[in-house]
């Protein structure tokens, strides 16, 4: 029996139990997702979801009310990862603001984003967002956070330009970039065959460059850093 002073042994259940649900309700996530990707929003039953998981269905009742809340989850996952595979490019050492954009741009518009798949369980999604507010909310949620982040990578870059942007003026410039990497990210994911490698990154950069009304570069932001287009 464990020592009353010693909480140690009484906390690294509690802690193995909160993460073994947190990676169970992910596993669940993932199995929607392919069940989605192979059967379609209809075909995509509790059932299906539990085969493909390994578990009985009234397991996934435990984390999730109804279908309709797993879906829900399952849609705002894909948009999150998302986001966060393109955040990940902006981690670059001594990266001016210029290369750090050039590089989430970059990441927008190449794998794993760019995906077939990934693509067809969005438009499965989106196709029924209209008629499902559940489905409408994680859209919304998942389309404003993205903006933040642009939002943010554009603030830094005028930033270091000397300009000072209000709040207004970065909405409407991530609103127009989310449109033109939304259109370059689209074409390249049901068409990838037709660009040559890099070929919409670079067009994705220069078309958001100009948005910002960026001249060009300095010689120092053709360092070795900048990213690969």
């Amino acid at each position: 029996m464990p020592d009353a002073a010693d909480p140690a042994p009484m906390n690294a259940r509690r802690k193995f139990r909160r993460e073994g649900e947190e990676r169970r309700r992910q596993d669940l996530i993932d199995a929607t997702l392919d069940s989605v990707a192979e059967h379609g929003l209809q075909g995509a039953t509790v059932r299906t979801i539990a085969l493909r998981a390994g578990v009985t269905a009234g397991l996934i009742r435990h984390y999730f009310p109804g279908k309709e809340d797993l879906l829900q989850e399952a849609y705002a996952a894909l948009m999150g990862r998302m986001t966060e595979q393109a955040k990940a490019a902006l981690v670059m050492e001594d990266a001016s603001p210029r290369q750090r954009l050039a590089a989430f741009v970059t990441a927008n518009l190449n794998a794993p984003i760019i995906d077939q798949r990934v693509f067809s369980l969005w438009a499965t999604f989106i196709g029924r967002a209209g008629a499902d507010p559940s489905l409408a909310r994680a859209h919304r949620e998942g389309y404003l956070g993205f903006r933040n982040e642009v939002e943010a990578v554009v603030a830094e870059v005028l930033a270091a330009e000397r300009r000072k942007p209000d709040a207004a003026e970065l909405r409407r410039h991530a609103i127009a970039i989310n449109a033109i990497l939304d259109g370059l990210w689209i074409e390249g994911c049901l068409a990838g065959e037709m660009f040559s490698q890099g070929e919409l990154a670079a067009i994705g950069i220069k078309a958001v460059e100009a948005e910002l009304g960026l001249g060009p570069l300095e010689p120092d932001d053709f360092r070795s850093n900048r990213p690969e287009i």
